[in-house]
């Protein structure tokens, strides 16, 4: 069994009307969903008929009233709850969610870096519950970006916290990625967030066969696109997107058709 410390190993959306938010992924990304809701708590698991993809829950009040919005929440795999909130805190982050026992499958505990980019840290408590699909399949996770107000300092927080090893940067963007390994794997980059986003957050990138027929599920069913889709070195393409509840989330995949709309780069020398 792959050793999940410093891998990101769930994937949460946090919304303010979930029905809504059910009907919108289950149409655009072709996902399944069932209620697992216990007294006093909704929550719905979203799947593909091989497994878990992602769990989905109501933005409570009370975090609401101090601002909070609907927003994706990764969860990066620990071998210690508790000792990794400790170090988290030493170095300048903030617990939101204390350690916590989920339902006998789980610890875990929501926080946040320096900058306020939220993420969770997690630990099965049966190893054996651990999934077994990889990232790199459709309608998963594939990569995964902080967009900090600094980035340096965000790489050393986080390099001290999960033991991530840095790759080469790719210093000819218009912002510099630096990417970031876990265990030997590329699982994501740090970059600067843009000017206008407040606070620096993460964003995920979910896996697709044909991005420009999501993208036209996401506007259909009330989603905006917020940027591309833009050609990645490898002839992979993205997109950057929100829902209709304004959860940001970017999708990673082929381009099987060129509609009249979308912008073609022209062909480089």
């Amino acid at each position: 069994m792959v050793n999940s410390h410093g891998r990101f190993v769930w994937y949460e959306l946090v919304t303010t009307d979930i029905k809504a938010a059910v009907a919108f992924y289950s149409k655009v990304m072709g996902w399944n969903a069932w209620d697992v809701s216990a007294p006093g708590k909704d929550y719905i698991l979203f799947g593909d008929g091989k497994g878990s993809i992602a769990g989905l829950m109501r933005l409570p009040d009370d975090v609401r009233q101090r601002g909070g919005e609907p927003a994706w929440l990764g969860y990066v795999g620990v071998d210690d709850v508790d000792a990794t909130v400790a170090r988290l805190t030493r170095l300048g982050g903030s617990v939101d969610v204390p350690p916590t026992d989920a339902s006998g499958i789980s610890r875990f505990s929501v926080c946040a870096d320096p900058q306020r980019a939220r993420l969770a840290l997690f630990k099965w408590l049966k190893p054996e519950q651990q999934p077994q699909t990889g990232p790199d399949e459709l309608g998963r996770v594939g990569w995964h970006e902080l967009l900090a107000a600094d980035p340096e300092q965000a790489w050393a927080f986080y390099a001290e916290l999960f033991g991530w090893q840095k790759e080469d940067a790719d210093r000819g963007a218009e912002r510099p990625y630096r990417f970031f390994s876990a265990g030997g794997v590329t699982i994501g980059s740090i970059l600067a967030k843009p000017e206008a986003a407040a606070e620096a957050f993460w964003l995920y990138y979910f896996n697709v066969g044909d991005i420009d027929a999501t993208l036209r599920r996401i506007t259909a069913g009330g989603g905006e696109i917020l940027e591309g889709p833009l050609e990645m070195p490898g002839g992979t393409w993205i997109a950057r997107c929100t829902d209709p509840q304004g959860a940001m989330f970017a999708l990673e995949g082929a381009r099987k058709a060129s509609p009249v709309g979308y912008f073609v780069p022209a062909d480089r020398k």
